[in-house]
């Protein structure tokens, strides 16, 4: 396909979008990053002229992405996904600590996270095994081996450790429950979700008894002519108050402190209000910071560069994973709105653009493509505006971070070539 037919056949609308979080994110992580000893836009030792850089980058890799013919994505994906487990692997030897975490390696003038290029080499690993005429997704053996492709990266990930980015892959499944996954695995996994937070809020033995509770309501109200399997059921009932027996030894003995503190405060598991108070002033103090900042923001914001917490660095980190922060204080209801609009509108543009593939292995991807963003957009927000613990994720194409945004751009840009694709085989 020549260069002006993929961009006439691009889908500009979501083109648009993404151009659009960019320019916003960067205008953010200047005023969370400005000084007067450094007004400079084109500083490129600053905070914000690196990010120009990394946006000069990402746009290079856009360029790249568009010339490249789209079955090469197919073609290699599965050695795009072995290098990706090649270098989550290097990091247990060769891996840069920041912030307590071994998640980087250091090329000098960039910091290389290998777990952002993992989330587009899985995605596009998925794609490919699930496409594969070999492959039925009602088989148990190609539903493991699907599922096994999204844990090594993650359980290669946890270790650095980086709860948050292994999160992200497994939201993958859903690509596979689009697929014909059969729901009862969701549903297991809602269940496992379940148990584990009742049980760190009420204990294993209430568990036990609400369950059993629950169990014997049924078996009053069910219909005479509807026979329950009774050993099946005994075998569920006693698999999940072992699993509810083992949530506090991995609460205790997996979890780091600040992971445990994280879920007293977000479960309210404390009952010491003083101890609770401490942790809310320590593990909870960016959260606690970032819900003042955006509440002070009003309807409007206080306006470009006059946010008072912004200015006063109250939130630590506030360009990574709590920009966020920044829109609420100096736009304020409006502002962080149109970026909740934008990021939506564009999630429901790519479902859009993933139902209309006639190619399976570039609808999956597109799905793929989806899962990853939504689960960073729906926990970042989450976690900046209190409703969910932090765990330590970017806001995509807005969070200050060269690694981030450029595979990010590539994850998306990636579906975008084979959508043109995709029209150009139609004419």
């Amino acid at each position: 396909m020549s260069g002006k037919s993929v961009l006439k056949r691009l889908d500009w609308f979501s083109v648009l979008i993404y151009i659009a979080l960019v320019f916003i994110g960067w205008i953010n992580i200047y005023s969370s990053t400005f000084t007067d000893d450094n007004p400079s836009i084109f500083n490129f030792s600053s905070l914000h002229g690196k990010q120009l850089f990394f946006i000069g980058t990402s746009a290079l890799s856009i360029i790249i992405i568009l010339a490249l013919e789209a079955n090469f994505y197919e073609r290699f994906s599965s050695l795009f996904y072995i290098i990706s487990i090649v270098l989550l692997l290097g990091l247990f030897i060769f891996g840069k600590t920041i912030a307590g975490a071994t998640s980087w390696y250091d090329l000098g003038f960039f910091n290389l996270q290998p777990s952002e290029f993992a989330k587009v080499a899985t995605a596009l690993a998925l794609a490919k095994y699930l496409s594969d005429i070999q492959t039925d997704i009602k088989r148990q053996k190609d539903q493991m081996i699907a599922i096994l492709i999204i844990l090594i990266p993650a359980f290669l990930i946890i270790p650095q450790p980086d709860p948050g980015s292994a999160l992200v892959f497994f939201a993958l499944i859903f690509v596979i429950f689009r697929e014909g996954l059969p729901l009862y695995y969701l549903g297991i996994g809602f269940m496992v979700i379940l148990i584990f937070i009742l049980t760190l809020m009420f204990g294993t033995i209430w568990v036990a008894i609400i369950l059993g509770l629950l169990l014997a309501l049924f078996l009053l109200l069910k219909k005479p002519s509807f026979k329950v399997p009774i050993i099946p059921v005994a075998l569920i009932y006693v698999a999940i108050v072992l699993f509810s027996l083992s949530v506090n030894f991995v609460f205790n003995s997996v979890f780091e402190q600040r992971h445990r503190d994280r879920f007293s405060l977000w479960l309210r598991l404390e009952k010491d209000p003083k101890k609770l108070e401490e942790i809310r002033k320590d593990i909870g103090y960016n959260t606690y910071q970032s819900e003042k900042a955006i509440e002070s923001g009003g309807l409007s914001g206080k306006g470009f560069l006059e946010g008072t917490r912004t200015k006063g660095d109250f939130v630590p980190e506030q360009h990574t994973d709590y920009i966020f922060s920044t829109v609420g204080e100096e736009w304020g209801f409006m502002g962080t709105a149109t970026v909740v609009i934008l990021f939506t509108t564009l999630l429901l543009r790519l479902v859009y653009l993933s139902e209309r593939q006639k190619n399976d292995f570039s609808r999956m991807y597109g799905y793929g493509v989806i899962s990853i963003l939504f689960v960073h957009y729906f926990i970042n927000i989450g976690m900046v505006t209190g409703v969910l613990p932090t765990i330590g994720i970017p806001l995509p194409f807005f969070s200050y971070g060269g690694s981030g945004l450029l595979f990010f751009t590539a994850l998306l840009f990636i579906f975008l070539k084979l959508d043109a694709n995709r029209l150009n085989e139609l004419t």
